[in-house]
């Protein structure tokens, strides 16, 4: 007998609201126990120390998997749409799944190999993920307009592409900056050396991530219409 899912919204609402929540917890925690000063620490800043570097890593391992659901399931409502309504190649399609899969992967890196522990691969695996994130809803915002006005309004689409370009002026600051700070630390204090490239840096960091935040928030009316059959048939020899 199939079990029918009447829409998936729930997948980028979770997305959202689990994401959102692993920034702002460990944020909490980190500043609490003084592990970080309260303006404006990098993401990965609250994340390093005990209590919170525990709890930053688990949910951000659950964020990349659950974005890579929701990559996952986009790219099979692009190739549904597609069938009525030819608007965008597969290949093209495939290829930005592929992107915003990266993206997921540079957030495990993040999440698994911390900041002060392993700097090197920590800056490798945000590199990666903010870069292809920046990537992917960029080329989502190109498709949406494209498959407009059947399956998306304007108005969607004028939102994503404005996330879109909010976060690539932000990613690019937020690269020359970091390349400015000399010392890995996360106990900055105004005044020192290199604090206004951190701080500058660090602003441009969450900008760009809650770019993605906002930007998956748009998928959940388009997820509403998306249903996702499964089979729980069981044969007999």
């Amino acid at each position: 007998m199939p079990c029918r899912m009447p829409g998936v919204a729930f997948v980028p609402a979770l997305l959202v609201s689990w994401s959102s929540a692993a920034f702002i917890i460990s944020y909490v925690i980190a500043v609490l126990a003084g592990h970080v000063e309260p303006l404006v620490p990098y993401i990965s800043d609250t994340g390093t120390k005990p209590p919170e570097s525990g709890i930053f890593g688990f949910m951000i391992n659950i964020s990349a998997l659950l974005a890579a659901i929701t990559m996952y399931i986009r790219y099979l409502l692009i190739e549904k749409q597609n069938e009525s309504s030819h608007f965008v190649r597969s290949s093209c399609n495939m290829f930005t799944l592929c992107i915003g899969l990266m993206g997921c992967t540079g957030m495990g890196i993040v999440a698994t190999f911390q900041e002060l522990a392993v700097p090197s691969v920590h800056d490798i695996g945000a590199l990666v993920a903010f870069g292809s994130g920046v990537v992917y809803i960029t080329l989502q915002s190109l498709i949406s307009y494209k498959s407009c006005p059947r399956w998306n309004t304007y108005f969607v689409c004028h939102i994503r592409m404005a996330i879109s370009v909010i976060s690539c002026i932000a990613f690019i600051p937020m690269i020359v900056f970091a390349s400015k700070v000399s010392m890995t630390k996360i106990d900055w204090t105004p005044g020192e050396k290199d604090y206004t490239y951190h701080f500058m840096s660090a602003i441009c960091e969450w900008t760009v991530a809650f770019g993605f935040i906002f930007f998956f928030l748009t998928f959940i009316r388009d997820f509403q219409r998306f249903s996702i059959r499964i089979s729980t048939e069981i044969h007999e020899d």
